[in-house]
């Protein structure tokens, strides 16, 4: 298990290391594939591990003392592994594997961590950098951190950094400055960035610097000081970073620092690790329900077509169960739904699709749940229900980020925050669409606003790649009559699409269809998306980026 673990773990850093060779070749197209590459490592080695052991011990049958005995075992392998939790989470993908998501006990799996690691060094793996003056300080910065391509200008950018950071209250007057960046450099995309933390005596932030390849030479594209934004970039609806880390707890603890409201689900998930990060999401809620008592309940909105949705009003997320039948005009199968979500798990969520955790054979303590959840699970997905004394196991659900339903936030905003959220939907919808992906259906009940007033996608089972689609023009009929006709009067065929219709179904108050008309219309045009997807044939991929285009030293 242990040998299978670490030989996963290379080929992981192996793909993650050729991150700075495909950022300096500017190899977008690269990029992508490496990204759905280093996902799909982790469920190969384990599908590797599972029958070398099914090898190993031929028709031997389970119990009870040789599992906890494995466990013991190999904790005791693990006693000097610098990456000991991720490894214990590829041992309990293993055994859930051999056993179909039975036996899940802490006797015979690591639900909880087999040691602490709270307090992992991450000094070894900092530069630091202190002067009085912000220039000399970022000139011996940048030295640390060349590529084997050029600088652009770097005085140039220099200067766009202590200017910015100048603006800071208080900063002039630190008689010293200090900042600690991690030596790994992060990468996503496009982008490469550099992490870390400003402190003097009395101030203390984050500290970002995003890095672009312009023409074969390094820009810096921004400094960015604010928790939120910061807080963005390592968000839920982005691509896992390319980060270099043997002991990704020791880049956790660091980033932790800087944003101590994420969790470690969080950011093991956003620097990779996110079979880890689900370990984590599960240990994170298993202690949530244990410190509450409030009963989980049908998550607010407007109930799906496929998937029925619950929450626990006190925790952050929602938790998906895909139903038995589907609404009518729904035509999908189960095997469809799971295939959208893999498919959103693999690709570039631009910032705009909700990443899930995929979870089987979940248990919940049967007397949280409200008499009218019961009734509704047991409704709509009895298969996926199991009740035994007072526990409900679910057999197959997805866990994702609560958000508040774009539909629901309409209702309730004023007029500048209608504009606001509009705004996001669209440039949602854009970005959804550069990055090959079509929604599908895009009522506003399948988008959601974060905390940020960011608009985010989470409702997967239309979705189609865009070169998959057929963006059409309505034909003009002669007879003035077939408007009022119960079907058209041109054929349509099953990958069809019609941008014009969009405004029938997207657009009903008033308010909603002025805005959106005026900065998205078009949206409403056949020949954007034809245009849209010339690009991407042709491997033009749009920039996206994970902070505010306003903060861009280029936009000054």
């Amino acid at each position: 298990m242990l040998q299978r673990f670490n030989s996963f773990y290379q080929c992981f850093l192996k793909v993650t290391r050729g991150a700075q060779k495909r950022f300096e070749d500017a190899d977008w197209i690269s990029v992508q594939l490496a990204s759905r590459e280093r996902i799909r490592l982790y469920d190969h080695h384990v599908t590797e591990a599972r029958a070398a052991i099914k090898e190993l011990t031929g028709h031997m049958q389970r119990s009870d003392e040789f599992s906890a005995a494995v466990k013991q075992h190999y904790s005791e392998l693990l006693k000097q592994h610098e990456n000991f939790e991720v490894a214990e989470s590829f041992f309990n993908s293993v055994y859930q594997r051999l056993f179909h998501h039975r036996y899940i006990e802490e006797s015979q799996l690591f639900i909880k961590p087999s040691r602490c690691s709270k307090l992992f060094d991450y000094q070894l793996l900092t530069h630091r950098y202190q002067d009085t003056e912000l220039n000399r300080l970022f000139t011996q910065l940048f030295e640390d951190y060349r590529f084997n391509i050029d600088y652009e200008d770097l005085n140039r950018d220099i200067g766009f950094i202590t200017q910015r950071l100048q603006q800071v209250p208080q900063l002039n007057q630190q008689p010293l400055h200090k900042i600690t960046i991690l030596k790994p450099v992060f990468y996503r995309n496009k982008g490469a960035y550099l992490i870390g933390q400003y402190s003097s005596e009395q101030l203390n932030f984050p500290l970002v610097l995003p890095l672009l390849n312009q023409q074969g030479k390094v820009a810096v594209d921004s400094v960015l000081i604010d928790s939120n934004e910061v807080s963005i970039i390592f968000g839920f609806a982005r691509s896992y970073f390319m980060v270099d880390a043997p002991a990704p707890r020791r880049i956790v603890n660091f980033l932790k620092q800087l944003l101590p409201n994420k969790t470690d689900y969080e950011l093991f998930t956003a620097i990779g690790c996110q079979k880890h990060g689900k370990t984590e999401l599960y240990r994170h809620y298993l202690n949530h329900l244990q410190h509450s008592n409030d009963l989980f309940e049908l998550a607010p909105g407007i109930k799906g077509m496929v998937m029925t949705v619950f929450t626990l009003p006190s925790y952050d997320v929602v938790f998906k169960i895909i139903k038995d039948r589907f609404t009518p005009p729904k035509d999908v199968s189960h095997a469809l739904v799971k295939e959208k979500y893999r498919l959103v798990k693999q690709h570039d969520r631009v910032g705009r699709m909700a990443d899930t955790q995929e979870f089987s054979n979940v248990e919940f303590p049967l007397h949280r749940f409200s008499q009218s959840l019961i009734d509704e699970l047991k409704a709509v997905a009895p298969s996926m229900l199991q009740i035994e004394g007072d526990c409900l196991t679910i057999k197959h659900l997805y866990i994702e980020r609560k958000m508040v339903p774009l539909n629901m936030y309409l209702e309730q905003a004023n007029e500048a925050q209608t504009r606001q959220v509009i705004d996001e939907y669209g440039n949602a919808i854009k970005q959804l669409a550069a990055a090959n992906i079509f929604p599908g259906d895009m009522l506003f009940k399948n988008f959601g606003v974060t905390r940020h007033g960011r608009v985010v996608f989470y409702d997967y089972d239309e979705i189609s790649y865009m070169t998959e689609c057929n963006f059409r023009e309505f034909p003009k009929s002669p007879y003035p009559e077939d408007q009022w006709a119960a079907h058209p009067s041109y054929s349509v065929g099953p990958n069809d699409i019609f941008p014009e219709e969009f405004a029938t179904f997207l657009l009903g108050k008033p308010i909603v269809k002025q805005i959106f008309k005026e900065l998205h219309a078009e949206l409403f045009q056949a020949s954007f998306w034809q245009q849209l997807q010339q690009n991407i044939k042709n491997g033009q991929f749009e920039d996206v980026y994970p902070y505010r285009r306003r903060h861009r030293f280029i936009n000054r």
